[in-house]
């Protein structure tokens, strides 16, 4: 059951309550902690919401991303934080990253390069933190036909069968497709197998007029294209 706290933010002095600051001095005069403990709303009997706030932004280094990571298990290991509020900081920064994936996306869906497949895919991969394999089936003009989500496994690494992401490509008439699947780490490194598997899928698609033009490593911040490293 969730331990509701004795504190509340009313108790506060006035220049530590976040509502009453956010009226008066703007959203923009709150800090991270402030901005967490509205959502949080109470603390604990030994902490205010601030300080609860402040608690959790420091198990992640306050990094927003890592917070954004954070699931309603993680969240409620904090004391003080049930599944209501775990929920609310959830839904708050899904909210977050939505808005900010909407204003990256590219104005076409047009493919002309790596990084017009990275901004692509960064609602499907973005703070996911378990590997997931895609596919983008492209006509013979590099439009985008559709992504398609081949697997999504552990934090390490997902299966991607060849037999699976060819027969999406020929059922869709794809002239081409790219590969991309996120590393979760955060490691831009391609594996041995992230090669192999390349080397592999290229060879199927050459074979069947199906090219394959890319295969980009996914992460938060940055990406890997084996095309720009002139890997495939």
């Amino acid at each position: 059951m969730e331990d509701y706290m004795s504190i509340k933010i009313s108790q506060l002095a006035e220049e530590d309550r976040p509502r009453e600051k956010l009226l008066l001095k703007g959203k923009s005069a709150l800090s991270d902690a402030e901005l967490l403990a509205i959502l949080l709303g109470s603390g604990t009997k030994s902490l205010s919401a601030v300080d609860l706030a402040k608690h959790i932004l420091t198990s992640v280094n306050h990094d927003l991303s890592q917070l954004a990571k954070m699931s309603v298990t993680d969240l409620k290991k904090f004391k003080g934080i049930g599944e209501a509020k775990a929920i609310t900081i959830v839904s708050a920064l899904e909210l977050g990253r939505r808005r900010r994936l909407i204003n990256d996306l590219p104005k076409r869906s047009k493919i002309s390069s790596s990084a017009d497949v990275y901004h692509i895919m960064k609602p499907e991969l973005m703070d996911e933190s378990i590997e997931h394999f895609y596919i983008l089936l492209l006509n013979r003009n590099n439009h985008v036909i559709k992504k398609v989500l081949i697997s999504k496994g552990g934090t390490s690494g997902t299966v991607a069968d060849p037999k699976i992401i060819f027969k999406h490509a020929l059922d869709s008439l794809a002239n081409s497709i790219i590969l991309v699947h996120n590393h979760p780490s955060g490691n831009l490194k391609p594996s041995e197998q992230d090669r192999r598997l390349t080397k592999k899928l290229k060879e199927v698609g050459d074979n069947l007029e199906v090219s394959v033009l890319d295969h980009i490593i996914f992460t938060d911040v940055a990406y890997f294209s084996f095309s720009d490293e002139g890997l495939i």
